[in-house]
């Protein structure tokens, strides 16, 4: 990674966390859906990242959200979970060509067939662990199901406009 892209990684760390703290902490829609948009700064980072630091960075995310949600770990945990399986499931989803040095996920690099099946599971996996921990187990089952399906379809719409919004072809960011 280039100065440049390190320095872009902070800035967007920064970006997530202050738009997830200040101004999503508290939208939710229909009682069960909630928008956590901080998944997007460690679904967006470039493929090549080796998974320790994938994993660390899951941590520090995670953990800078459960101090502001004062959620005891939660976020962290879900966070870690899916940075282990990033890697994995970027494998299985891998294009016949393979993938570009240094190429970040975005629609505009890989289009929105491959984003959508990029994106997509490991929110759904995100939202499963964060979830399913917050609910200590699986007693409120069909309820924890709804929260988990209506928050990936918000988070995922809210990235889906992040990424129109802010990540140009011409960056390759």
């Amino acid at each position: 990674m280039t100065n440049r892209s390190i320095i872009f990684q902070v800035i967007s760390f920064f970006a997530y966390v202050l738009v997830q703290v200040i101004f999503l902490r508290n939208v939710v829609l229909f009682d069960k859906s909630f928008c956590f948009i901080y998944v997007g700064f460690l679904l967006f980072l470039p493929l090549e990242t080796n998974r320790p630091l994938l994993m660390l960075l899951g941590f520090v995310t995670g953990f800078a959200i459960d101090i502001f949600y004062d959620s005891l770990g939660i976020h962290a945990a879900a966070c870690v979970f899916i940075m282990f399986v990033r890697n994995i499931w970027l494998n299985l989803i891998t294009p016949q060509g393979g993938y570009d040095s240094g190429m970040v996920p975005s629609i505009r690099s890989s289009g929105w067939q491959w984003f959508m099946m990029y994106m997509v599971p490991l929110v759904f996996l995100h939202h499963l662990i964060l979830f399913f921990t917050e609910a200590s187990g699986f007693h409120l089952f069909g309820f924890t199901m709804m929260k988990v399906l209506m928050s990936t379809l918000f988070t995922v719409v809210a990235l889906l406009i992040s990424q129109i919004l802010f990540y140009s072809a011409k960056r390759g960011l």
